[in-house]
């Protein structure tokens, strides 16, 4: 049974990365409650899980593999050492390298994360905030 998520009006939504971001939403982790922007990207990162990226996942019915799980570990590692998510080309060097030129492709990134493909769905998983500017 899927329940539509809470919305919630909230002065410092405003403050997220998305000015135009006027309500959150809250995802359900682990018994806790975790908010999002209404496009699902986490408001505080201090507060991703695997929990919430399965919980995400669920919620975008993606059916999360280890393939699925290299990519947020490679997202969520980038980001830790560079304080800014990868660039798709990034990612292609790096799981061409990983996994082949079979897999290690931007077709096959953009079929493991077909909401937004490795940048935008991938990002949300990983639990990174979209980047100002970024559309």
């Amino acid at each position: 049974m899927h329940h539509m998520p809470k919305i919630n009006y909230r002065e410092d939504a405003l403050n997220t990365a998305n000015p135009y971001a006027i309500y959150t939403r809250k995802l359900l982790v682990d018994g806790k409650e975790i908010l999002t922007d209404p496009e699902g990207y986490i408001l505080n990162m201090e507060d991703w899980s695997e929990g919430f990226a399965r919980a995400l996942a669920e919620q975008e019915k993606l059916e999360l593999t280890s393939e699925h799980w290299d990519v947020i570990a490679f997202i969520r590692q980038h980001y830790d050492e560079h304080q800014v998510q990868p660039q798709v080309r990034d990612m292609i060097k790096h799981f061409r390298e990983a996994w082949g030129p079979d897999r290690g492709n931007n077709h096959y990134l953009h079929d493991l994360f077909p909401m937004g493909g490795p940048q935008k769905q991938g990002n949300r998983l990983a639990g990174i905030r979209k980047t100002k500017g970024e559309h």
